[in-house]
Order: structure tokens, then C-alpha cells, then sequence
């Protein structure tokens, strides 16, 4: 009897015995690092619970309100529209100083500056006299809730329009499983080693972005895209840049064309499955007279009038590498007394000088805006919100403005950001929303946890 039909058959029942076998040992290996996982992970006192979808978090840089209070009616953002109308959507609180480094790292830590210590782009170190830029991951304090994520397991990504955030905001971060982090302004330039992924551009299949446009912001949100299309990934942050908002009011062709192309890319983040949830690290006031000239108070000229030159040291924490945003003029200086002049009696001062909204000592300030102490000034100073504070008048280049209004931020007028979900809200945290006022930097909390039933 010829006896290979059944050898050949015998054959193939082994092999698809192995097969079978293997798919159970793969999918086996598969479900113990499911379970090895955590139900829950704790960042800086806050328990999150393992993302059952993707998350994504964005924060729209200069995104104030007044933007989609324009949009809204005209039926410009659809998506935004749609997050707003099914999902959850109010007005929060940001961390004031109202800036670009002090909101995004009380977004990613999930805690305010007291507790982060970031609590501007520079403050000045006493023991050298000197501004030292706080954009170090050493000066960050506390875990950020992307490495503390994917130290358990999880897949993250974090993508910067500016370079000068992505060091904190991957602080402990480890690159070598899969997990990105890497900003547009450097996208030509990103290794494995040094960013989680390489050939960034082709990838996205757009080229490197200028540093004073809409699309290093679009770039951004085109890469989470293209990384979400590619695998899964359980938390995703995107900062954005506000040179359009610095530039463009709310009624202008080119801001709506720019809000129009964010909502887009929003929409298809959602069509990917993720939950969206975009809030912003400040809004934005024109701080124009009628003739376009800027309101600004000269803070370190009047001091140096007074006191005399030295004496005391304006410090603008706005101030970053890229001044044609706003000529490093913001709402909020800080004031440190080197001489003889004391810090009640610079209060004494300027505290009626019109424009000003507040003058307040550092304890008084730390108090009642939760700053870090020992990176507080003497004296705070924050303007109203048409107008702006700078150092002397001969340390600002307004060339950058280029016939633009100066629109800028920092006070508690810019303080105002919109707090979005693309889903709504379960029964416990809808109740916690309506207790009290959010916090912008309890956008990651609402979205991991407050949408899970």
C-alpha cells in the first residue's frame, strides 16, 4: 500500500499543530503583557486609568476662546462643532502666568506650577545674576504622565511645534520601545536615538516646515496622524505654535483658514479611533492703541528713573529665541530687587500706574497664582489686557511685528483656554465639572478617565 498520501496528510496535521500551537503560545505571550499591564497608573497624586482607545491630547498654543466664539456660528470648524455639541466642552482656567512652558508642562504633569516649577521661558538665578532659560527637563519636577505611561507598557508619542519643549515634555521618556518624541521644527533632523523615529518627512510626506508659519503647527497634527495610521498607540500629546494667533485676530481670512485646517485634522484623528481632547496654554489680546502702536509699560526705565540703574532687574518670562511672535512683551514681569530699593517700595511705585492690574509681593503671588516659591520674583507685575509690561524700551526689537498689531499674553486675561472632549462625560466627572471651575491642566485626567464608563 502506497502510504504517502498519508504520511503527506500526517505532515500536514503536524504542521498545522505547530501552527495552532504557536498562534496560542503568540497570542498567549500577547495576553500576559495585557495583563502584566496596570488597571491603573498614579502620576503626581493622580490615578489614571489604563486608555481603552487611543487618547489624544492637543494643546492649541494661543488658542483662545474668542477664536471658535467666531468660528462656531459660521459652521467653519464642523468638528469642533461636533466634540462641543456630543461630547463635553467649557471654558477652564490655565496656569498664570499665561506662557507657553509654565501651561504645558501643568498639561503634561497633570499639576500646577507650585508643583512643576516651570513657571515661565526664564527666570533669574540668584546666584549668578543671571536669566537662565527654564526649558531643561532637570528643572521640571515631578513625572510626566507620557514616561510614567510608557514605563508600564504603553505606547506614547509627543510631537512639538518648537524644539523648546520637547526635552520636558519627554523627560525620562525611553525611546528604544517604540515611543516618539520629537518636534516639527527639527523634523529633518530626528534620529532613533535621539527622537524614537527617523526620516520624519518623508513619513509624513510634507517638507520642513518655516518656523513663522501655520503649517509647523499643521505639521504636527499630520505626523500624530500618520503614527496613528501606522499602529496603535495609547496616549498621544500635540503641542502647537501661535504665530497665527500673534498675528491674526479672530476675524481675519487667515486665522479662519488655519482654525478650518486644525478642525480637519481633529475630525480624522476621531475617525481613527481616538478620543480628542484639545485645550490651550493661553489665549491672546490685542495690546494696540487705535493707531496700531503697542501699550507698553516700561517697567525696568521707570525703576531705573526712580531707583537708579542696577538697582533692580526686569525679567520677561515670555521671552524664547523666536521674539517676532511678540517682540518678548507679554502681561507678566517679574521684578527682583538687587540694591538698596525694597519690594514693598516698588510696590509702592508703580502699583497706580495705569494698565496694571495687579503688583503683588512673591508670597502674595505664589499664593494666589500656585507658583513655585524659590523661582518667584520680588515683586510680580501683571498688566490689564490691553495693555503689555517690558524691561527698558531699548532691550525690545519690535522690527518682527512687521506692520502687524502686537497681540501678546502672560496675565490672567489670557488665562482663559477652552477644555473640549470628544466624548461626554460619565456620571462622576460630569458632576466634578459642575462643582467647580476646571483646570487646563486636568485635561489628561477628564480624557482618560472621564470618559471611561
Amino acid at each position: 500500500m502506497d502510504t504517502r498520501p498519508h504520511l503527506k496528510g500526517d505532515r500536514l496535521n503536524r504542521s498545522r499543530k505547530k501552527t495552532v500551537n504557536e498562534s496560542l503560545k503568540f497570542r498567549s505571550a500577547h495576553m500576559d503583557i495585557r495583563n502584566a499591564r496596570p488597571e491603573t497608573i498614579t502620576v503626581n497624586g493622580t490615578r489614571y486609568r489604563w486608555p481603552r482607545q487611543p487618547v489624544v491630547v492637543v494643546c492649541i498654543d494661543g488658542g483662545d476662546p474668542a477664536y471658535l466664539q467666531q468660528y462656531l456660528p459660521e459652521g467653519s470648524i464642523p468638528n469642533i462643532a461636533r466634540f462641543m455639541s456630543r461630547g463635553f466642552s467649557t471654558v477652564a482656567d490655565g496656569t498664570v502666568p499665561s506662557f507657553t512652558c509654565p501651561n504645558n508642562m501643568s498639561i503634561i504633569t497633570g499639576t500646577p506650577a507650585s508643583r512643576h516649577g516651570i513657571s515661565g521661558n526664564f527666570y533669574l538665578d540668584t546666584a549668578t545674576g543671571e536669566a537662565v532659560v527654564m526649558t531643561g527637563p532637570e528643572l521640571l519636577r515631578g513625572d510626566t504622565i507620557l514616561s510614567r505611561f510608557a514605563n508600564a507598557g504603553a505606547r506614547v508619542v509627543s510631537i512639538t511645534a518648537k524644539d523648546k519643549l520637547r526635552r520636558q515634555l519627554g523627560k525620562d521618556l525611553d525611546l528604544t520601545g517604540g515611543n516618539v518624541s520629537f518636534s516639527s521644527e527639527f523634523a529633518s533632523a530626528c534620529t532613533l536615538a535621539e527622537n524614537g523615529i527617523e526620516n520624519v518627512l518623508d513619513f509624513v510626506g510634507a517638507p520642513q516646515p518655516d518656523m513663522y508659519s501655520m503649517e509647523l503647527s499643521l505639521f504636527v497634527l499630520d505626523a500624530g496622524i500618520r503614527l496613528l495610521e501606522q499602529s496603535h498607540r495609547d496616549l498621544m500629546y500635540l503641542s502647537l505654535t501661535d504665530w497665527v494667533q500673534h498675528k491674526y485676530a479672530p476675524h481675519e481670512p487667515e486665522a479662519r483658514r488655519f482654525y478650518q485646517e486644525i478642525d480637519r485634522r481633529f475630525g480624522r484623528l476621531e475617525s481613527l479611533g481616538a478620543i480628542v481632547a484639545l485645550t490651550a496654554d493661553h489665549g491672546m489680546n490685542d495690546k494696540s492703541d487705535e493707531s496700531g502702536k503697542p501699550r507698553v509699560i516700561w517697567l525696568q526705565d521707570i525703576l531705573d528713573r526712580k531707583f537708579g540703574k542696577g538697582d533692580t532687574r526686569v525679567i520677561c518670562p515670555i521671552t524664547d529665541a523666536f521674539v517676532a511672535h511678540h517682540g518678548a512683551l507679554g502681561g507678566f514681569v517679574r521684578v527682583w530687587c538687587r540694591g538698596k530699593a525694597t519690594p514693598q517700595q516698588v510696590i509702592a511705585e508703580i502699583r497706580g500706574l495705569p494698565g496694571l492690574e495687579s503688583v503683588l509681593d512673591r508670597e502674595t503671588a505664589c499664593r494666589i497664582h500656585d507658583l513655585p516659591p524659590d523661582r518667584e520674583g520680588d515683586v510680580v507685575v501683571i498688566s490689564s489686557a490691553g495693555v503689555c509690561v517690558g524691561a527698558s524700551e531699548a532691550e525690545h526689537d519690535l522690527s518682527g511685528l512687521a506692520g502687524h498689531r502686537l497681540r501678546t499674553h502672560g496675565g490672567t486675561s489670557e488665562a482663559k483656554v477652552p477644555f473640549i472632549l470628544s466624548h461626554p462625560l460619565n456620571t462622576e466627572y460630569r458632576l466634578r465639572a459642575g462643582a467647580a471651575t476646571l483646570r487646563s491642566h486636568q485635561i489628561f485626567d477628564f480624557a482618560i478617565n472621564g470618559t471611561a464608563c
